[in-house]
């Protein structure tokens, strides 16, 4: 395909550069995309679809974190990555960590942007919900903070998508406490379609109603690294924020059927525990964290929903046929409850709160070497998509903006009339689509 260039990348180096990057853009009529780590689903931080002259500015340079013990705060670039922020964390204090994403090379300008959920949401909150105040460069390469952008705007950069409102060139985030010792555990279960499917409805029943410590997600799939052959089976991935003991008692009590055993369970300081969940190789050390640069690339595509009614066996059931007719594909379950049930839908400018029971991400992945069969690939996911339509979130289907979608439709020229369209996902929203 004929994928627009851009006709320069810029790497600012320091903030005023930043600033006369975005002034030369402006002098020149040139569209900017903003690069934080490049994990757009779909490639918004890199190309422009419209015929745009654009210039992308990567932020990889402005990736410093700057961390006050004395204040329980730090302030973080927006070139920097979630594993570069939370290694710098752990350097200053193993007392202390940050509630975000769990894959390390994510940039934290286009992360807190969308919100940012991560494996201590349950226990604190998205990732902006855990900003105090922010650097905003506007489109006149001003410098604004929190009380000069003003709290609508305050309020719109967290939660409302990277690259809307400005360019974040920092964010201050509250650290949060952490206890010395978590307990981690990666499980698989294989059996039956009808076995897998009862151990997922019972998952649906008991994650998103566990302690706020504890948080325990499911994948689905019949290709998981972790089944070790083809097949249907699941994979669960807990963390409690307390001592081994507690954990499996906890277990026991709430999902017997899952059996996860002492062995199965490591306890660990938190830092290590983001290693442990990170992707990483196994072995992997805390420094690795700092590596910028995924391991393996493939291409991918991607879908979400939101699930506000338990779904029914006949819901899972769907689900399982379409997963086991491609191995390439699976969904990924997070449980919500806890502190997100008790925080207000328009705190932030992300309204996913009480009354979600877990989110959907559904994902298929395939080499280069298959790239001839994207379009079945594509077909499939959007398919299995479809087909879940009747037991999720609907007047309106969500979707969680982090995991951009572009068959949900994409903005054109933005004209008044479109303020109207807009207020289908709030007043507050849509004051701003203009």
């Amino acid at each position: 395909p004929n994928i627009p260039k851009p006709i320069a990348i810029v790497l600012p180096e320091s903030l005023d550069q930043l600033q006369k990057s975005v002034a030369c853009c402006r002098e020149n009529s040139l569209g900017i995309r903003v690069r934080s780590g490049g994990h757009s689903y779909e490639g918004t931080s890199s190309v422009a679809g419209d015929g745009t002259l654009f210039v992308i500015i990567d932020m990889m340079n402005l990736n410093n974190v700057r961390v006050d013990i004395k204040t329980k705060t730090a302030w973080v670039e927006g070139g920097a990555t979630l594993g570069e922020t939370y290694y710098a964390i752990s350097q200053t204090s193993d007392a202390y960590g940050f509630s975000a994403g769990s894959c390390p090379t994510v940039g934290v300008g286009g992360h807190i942007s969308g919100g940012g959920f991560g494996l201590l949401s349950r226990k604190y909150g998205l990732a902006a919900d855990n900003v105090v105040d922010a650097r905003l460069i506007d489109a006149n390469g001003r410098l604004l903070d929190r009380k000069t952008m003003g709290e609508d705007v305050f309020w719109a950069i967290r939660g409302g998508g990277g690259g809307l409102w400005g360019i974040v060139y920092a964010w201050k985030i509250q650290l949060l406490k952490v206890p010395q010792i978590v307990t981690s555990f990666i499980v698989s279960r294989t059996g039956t379609k009808s076995h897998i499917a009862k151990l997922v409805n019972k998952w649906q029943n008991v994650a998103p109603n566990l302690d706020d410590e504890f948080y325990l997600s499911c994948f689905v799939g019949a290709g998981l690294p972790e089944a070790k052959k083809i097949g249907l089976s699941t994979t669960f991935k807990g963390l409690y924020l307390g001592p081994k003991v507690k954990a499996i008692s906890m277990l026991k009590k709430a999902f017997p059927e899952l059996g996860v055993a002492e062995e199965e369970c490591r306890e660990m300081s938190w830092i290590e525990s983001v290693v442990f969940f990170s992707g990483l190789t196994v072995g992997a050390s805390v420094s690795e964290l700092g590596n910028r640069y995924m391991q393996d690339k493939e291409y991918f595509k991607a879908k979400s929903d939101f699930v506000r009614s338990y779904v029914p066996l006949k819901g899972i059931e769907t689900a399982l046929d379409f997963l086991e007719k491609e191995p390439k594909g699976f969904v990924i379950l997070d449980p919500y409850g806890g502190i997100m049930h008790n925080i207000s839908s328009d705190s932030i400018a992300f309204p996913h709160r009480k009354g979600n029971i877990f989110t959907i991400q559904y994902l298929i992945y395939w080499k280069e070497v298959d790239n001839e069969k994207s379009s079945d690939y594509i077909d499939w996911i959007r398919g299995f998509y479809s087909s879940m339509t009747p037991f999720v979130s609907r007047g309106p289907r969500a979707a969680y903006i982090n995991y951009m979608d572009f068959d949900l439709g994409v903005m054109k020229l933005i004209s008044t009339n479109d303020v109207v369209k807009a207020r289908v996902w709030g007043e507050k929203d849509s004051s701003y689509a203009i």
